[in-house]
């Protein structure tokens, strides 16, 4: 019987009655017994189906409620779990799915091939066999594959164990002290090992409840993390700075933390969130191939400014390009192996990431200070080497948000005829100017950067616009910043240096 299964029937039979899952837009819940009943009728319906022990369930279910407890119950039925983005256009979806190569698909939209959930219950809409006819289910462990692209743009396929996805949750349970006490709420995407790990299989560990969003309202938030008793929420930086932009409230007694992930959070957006709301803001680094979290500050008490953390559950080295241990506060490659880490891409892709002693080359770049805190400089691929000089995004964008008018900044090199490339800054700012007052910010960081950064680190353009593309979790698209980068029709509201 595989861990994840023995999990569920425990929780089941300590505390069946107790809310495990949550919708925060209704009053549907499901406890402990009604994920087992779900998890024992989809071990069976895979077993019914045919589906060999390990093959891949791609899980393309809309309802947070519904798209736990398949997810789960594939995992406790010994097959791996294929999360993919519900909301995808087709074409996507269908480059995924042949990438993927699943065995069976599950969802909850009408017209697609496979088995279908009923969202209300989580349970199959037309089951095979009843419960009252529920056998032994097959043996084996559960997996969950996902699909990851870091920052070449070449899909890679990540496969996770049941015992490192298991890991990497209990990590996260004792780093953030989470009981049975605890009331969650993430309204991140369940596709991404974030939501996965980071909320539903920790919450499930620690015998708590969650509370699920299909996505993040700013509208009545503050209300809900009173109403619903709210302890902790799991939140990108994005949340964050759209909070500290509208202003915040004193959080209710209830909220212990909120933990940031997936990207960089801007310091001076921290220490905002802090000190309007009393809240620990836990800052947090991690990628999917380590199942998750990789490091992350202290729950109680300070730490460095702009640190994401020290490890957690892994070991962490920054060493330079022939593989030798950097110095305190000297920036080289971040690389890491533990138990939740993998060792391999499946179908031996990026191979070179790995080396023999177990390592993992995160592909960002980093440094340690004495005590261990980690600090991040960014991605390789996204410095920009500007007349030889390497210039790293983070610590330019870091200056650009010490100006009090801009919301959001993003970095990218665009190239150029002489040095090679340039970078460009896209700034968000916190409410919509007109083309004077949007030169006349421009204007302010350029200043700015004047007196704070060396010459060829200072942004060639500032380009003033509504958004930032990012990913579902946060995650800048600087692939596409660079793209726009070559085009100044594409973002007229351009001021060069």
């Amino acid at each position: 019987m595989n861990a994840v299964r023995q999990l569920v029937a425990a929780r089941a039979t300590g505390a069946a009655h107790r809310c495990f899952l949550a919708d925060a837009r209704s009053e549907r819940w499901f406890d402990f017994a009604a994920l087992r009943t779900a998890t024992q009728l989809w071990c069976q319906e895979f077993d019914a189906a045919g589906v060999p022990p390990a093959a891949r369930v791609l899980v393309d279910i809309d309802d947070p409620l519904a798209f736990c407890a398949v997810h789960l119950a594939v995992i406790a039925a010994g097959r791996c779990s294929t999360p993919v983005d519900p909301a995808a256009p087709a074409a996507e979806s269908e480059r995924v799915r042949r990438a993927l190569r699943p065995w069976l698909v599950v969802s909850d939209r009408e017209g697609t091939p496979g088995m279908h959930v009923n969202p209300a219950t989580g349970l199959p809409a037309n089951p095979a066999v009843g419960i009252s006819s529920l056998g032994a289910p097959q043996p084996g462990s559960g997996s969950v594959a996902l699909l990851t692209s870091g920052s070449t743009g070449t899909p890679k396929t990540v496969v996770l164990t049941e015992r490192q996805l298991l890991h990497a949750a209990h990590c996260v349970v004792d780093h953030h002290q989470l009981t049975t006490a605890d009331r969650g709420f993430s309204p991140l995407p369940l596709f991404h090992i974030n939501a996965q790990v980071i909320a539903l299989l920790a919450t499930l560990l620690a015998g708590g409840t969650l509370v699920l969003d299909r996505r993040f309202h700013r509208t009545g938030f503050w209300s809900l993390v009173r109403d619903r008793g709210i302890t902790w929420v799991n939140a990108v930086p994005a949340i964050l700075s759209i909070l500290a932009t509208e202003g915040m409230p004193a959080a209710p007694p209830n909220l212990r933390f909120i933990r940031s992930a997936s990207a960089p959070l801007p310091a001076a957006v921290r220490a905002q969130v802090m000190s309007q709301t009393g809240v620990t803001v836990v800052e947090s680094y991690g990628m999917t191939e380590a199942a998750s979290q990789i490091t992350a500050t202290p729950l109680y008490g300070g730490h460095p400014t702009g640190s994401v953390g020290r490890p957690v559950g892994v070991e962490l080295e920054v060493v330079d390009p022939d593989g030798r241990r950097c110095a305190p506060h000297v920036v080289g490659r971040v690389r890491i192996r533990g138990e939740s880490v993998i060792n391999a891409y499946a179908g031996s892709i990026a191979a070179e990431r790995f080396d023999v002693a177990g390592w993992l080359d995160t592909g960002d770049l980093g440094s340690l200070n004495r005590d261990g805190y980690l600090f991040l400089a960014g991605r390789r691929d996204d410095v920009v080497n500007c007349g030889g000089e390497l210039v790293h995004p983070a610590e330019v964008e870091e200056i650009l948000l010490g100006e009090p008018a801009v919301a959001e900044a993003a970095v990218a090199g665009c190239p150029h005829d002489v040095l090679g490339a340039v970078p460009i800054a896209w700034i968000r700012p916190v409410c919509a100017l007109d083309h004077q007052q949007r030169d006349e910010l421009a204007g302010r960081l350029r200043l700015r950067c004047e007196q704070h950064l060396s010459r060829a680190k200072r942004p060639l353009e500032f380009r003033i616009v509504p958004v930032l593309p990012r990913t579902a979790t946060g995650k800048v698209l600087r692939r596409q910043l660079r793209e726009l980068a070559l085009s100044k029709a594409s973002h007229p509201e351009v001021s060069p240096r």
